[in-house]
Parts: C-alpha cells; structure tokens; sequence
C-alpha cells in the first residue's frame, strides 16, 4: 500500500536552506524509501526515543528527515529535515538535542 508523503511548512523552509543537490537527494530518498513501508526499521530508518521532533529518522548520508507516519489515512508527514554533523544534528540553522 503507498502512502501519501506530506512536507511541513517547517520541512519546506529546511529544505530550501539546502543545496540543490541535497533538496533532490532528499525528496528522492523520501519517495523511495518511505513511500510503501516507513514503518519498517531498516539500517537508515529507525524508531527513536521520545524527543521533541519526531518519533522516526531516515538517514541519508548527513542529511536526516524526521517523520511521523498516520497509519489509517496513510501519510506521511515529513516534520524536519536536517544536516547531522559530528554529534550534533543542525536543523532550520539551529542546533537540535535527540
């Protein structure tokens, strides 16, 4: 079953604070990787702990998109989207605690 991606207006501002290049990767990787089972724990998807955020994480490369997925409509919404860099994830310029 597919389910509908949806980009918050916050994801939409962080990822035009993206190169080019990033922002197609990104959209790419989301329609492929959490178009039919974003449920589905993989090596670049996971469930994380309680966090202000999002409950989920996709990792693509540095890039990390922060989700939440309504299972009885079948979206997902994409929430954030950031640059991981060392141990800190930077999201919208600012840095984000997880």
């Amino acid at each position: 079953m597919a389910y509908r991606i949806e980009y918050s207006p916050a994801a939409v501002d962080h990822l035009r604070g993206l190169l080019a290049a990033e922002q197609r990767i990104v959209v790419d990787s989301v329609d492929e990787q959490l178009r039919d089972q974003p449920g589905l724990e993989t090596r670049n998807r996971k469930l994380m702990r309680p966090n202000p955020v999002a409950p989920w994480e996709l990792r693509i490369g540095a890039l990390r998109v922060y989700y939440e997925i309504e299972m009885l409509e079948t979206v997902v919404h994409i929430l954030a989207v950031g640059v991981k860099e060392r141990d800190v994830v930077r999201i919208g310029g600012e840095i984000i605690k997880l």
